[in-house]
C-alpha cells in the first residue's frame, strides 16, 4: 500500500494564466503546455480557455461563440440573433479532429453589432442589451448555447483534459495579450460543455478551483437583478456577481475582491476609519455576495486578470514574473513551464487581489 507521500493528491481543479503589461501577443502554445504538469488535477471531464485581444478585426463588435445541440436549434437561434443585432460575420469555429475530443455539438461563432434603433426603443445601453439577449438564447432556446460573448476576446471549452481542447481548437494559431486555463474536476456537478471552466458574460470570464458553500444564497440573489444560472455549476454564479459589482454597480477591482472574500469583522476593526467605514459599508450591503468554501480564481477582463483566494486560503495558487509578464496557476511548475526563468514566485495570501493591467493603449 502506497504511503502518504508516494501518491500525488491533487488539490482540486487546474487554473493558469498570464497577461503581457506591455500587450505584447502570445499564441496559445505555452498555456496549452502549463496545463501539462497539473494533468492529474482534472479527470477530462472538462478544459478550457478565454483568450484576449484575438479578434483586433472585429474589435468594435461582439463576438458571441454557441454550442448547437442540432441543425434545428441553430437556424433557430439565428432568425433570433437576426432580429436582435446586426450580423457582421458567421462562421464555424474552426477545430481539428482528434480522439480525445467526442460528441462535440455544432460550434459555431458570430460577431454581431447590437440595432441602434433596438436599444433606443428600449433605452439600455449595449452591453446590458447584450447581457439580456445572451440571457434569453440561454434560457428560452433548447439546445443552444452563448458561452462567450464579449468583444476583442473569446472563450472556447469541450469535455476532455485542457491540453486536448486547446489542440481541439487550434488555439497555437490565436494570438491573444492574455490567457486563462481551466482543467475541471468536478465533484457536485456532472460534466458536460457548458459546464467547462471558464464561464463568460461580455468581457468577463471566470476559472475556478473549489467549491461554493454559499451558491444557493449568492444564486438567490443575483436573480433578484435579471441572471440566470442554468448551467448546473457553482461557478457560474461568480461570473454573475462579477459582471454585477464591476458594471451594474460601479465597484472597483479591489473593492470586488473585498465582497467577494470580505474580511472577517476582527480584521475590519483593526482598520484605519475610513477603510472600516468603506469595509464595513461593502460587507453589510453586499452580504449576500459574500462566497464561502475553498476557492481560488481567475478574473479575466479587457485589458487586466485579477486573481483571488478565499480569505482563508483553502486552495493553492502561485504568481511569478519575467519581464513584462505575470504568470498565476496552482501550482509553480505550470509557471515554470510557461517560462523557465520565471521570478518573484509567491504566494498571495487568502483575500488578497492580484489585479493585473496592461498599459493603457496596448490592448
Amino acid at each position: 500500500m502506497q504511503k502518504e507521500g508516494q501518491i500525488r493528491i491533487p488539490s482540486g481543479c487546474a487554473i493558469a494564466a498570464v497577461i503581457s503589461k506591455e500587450g505584447n501577443k502570445m499564441t496559445g502554445e505555452k498555456i496549452i503546455e502549463s496545463m501539462k504538469p497539473m494533468h492529474d488535477r482534472s479527470n477530462g471531464l472538462g478544459g478550457g480557455f478565454a483568450a484576449y485581444g484575438i479578434y483586433p478585426e472585429y474589435k468594435e463588435q461582439y463576438a458571441l461563440h454557441l454550442f448547437y445541440n442540432n441543425q434545428c436549434c441553430r437556424e433557430e437561434c439565428e432568425r433570433f440573433l437576426k432580429d436582435s443585432f446586426e450580423v457582421v460575420r458567421a462562421e464555424n469555429i474552426p477545430t481539428r479532429k482528434i480522439p480525445e475530443i467526442t460528441d462535440e455539438p455544432l460550434i459555431w461563432r458570430y460577431f454581431v453589432s447590437p440595432l441602434a434603433s433596438v436599444l433606443a426603443s428600449m433605452q439600455l445601453d449595449e452591453k446590458e442589451y447584450v447581457m439580456r439577449i445572451v440571457t434569453r438564447i440561454n434560457t428560452e432556446i433548447k439546445g443552444a448555447y452563448v458561452f462567450s460573448c464579449g468583444k476583442n476576446m473569446g472563450v472556447f471549452k469541450a469535455v476532455g483534459f485542457p491540453e486536448d481542447v486547446g489542440r481541439f481548437y487550434r488555439l497555437e494559431e490565436y494570438e491573444a495579450y492574455s490567457w486563462t486555463a481551466h482543467g475541471r474536476y468536478p465533484t457536485n456537478t456532472p460534466g458536460w460543455w457548458g459546464g467547462a471552466h471558464p464561464f463568460a458574460l461580455l468581457d468577463y470570464s471566470i476559472v475556478h478551483n473549489g467549491e461554493i458553500s454559499s451558491y444557493d444564497a449568492n444564486r438567490r440573489f443575483i436573480e433578484m437583478f435579471g441572471y440566470k444560472c442554468t448551467l448546473q455549476t457553482d461557478t457560474e454564479v461568480i461570473t454573475y456577481i462579477a459582471d454585477y459589482l464591476i458594471r451594474r454597480q460601479g465597484l472597483t477591482l479591489e473593492e470586488t475582491a473585498s465582497v467577494i472574500a470580505a474580511p472577517f469583522w476582527d480584521t475590519i476593526k483593526r482598520k484605519s476609519e475610513k477603510e472600516k467605514e468603506k469595509l464595513t459599508y461593502l460587507r453589510t450591503v453586499f452580504s449576500s455576495l459574500l462566497v464561502t468554501g475553498p476557492f481560488s480564481i481567475v478574473l479575466g477582463f479587457n485589458g487586466g486578470l485579477m486573481a483571488l483566494n478565499d480569505r482563508l486560503k483553502l486552495r493553492s495558487m502561485v504568481v511569478g514574473e519575467y519581464e513584462d509578464k505575470v504568470f498565476i496557476a496552482s501550482e509553480e511548475a505550470a509557471i515554470r513551464k510557461m517560462e523557465p526563468n520565471a521570478m518573484h514566485i509567491y504566494a498571495p495570501a487568502g483575500g488578497e487581489p492580484v489585479i493585473v493591467k496592461v498599459k493603457e493603449g496596448k490592448f
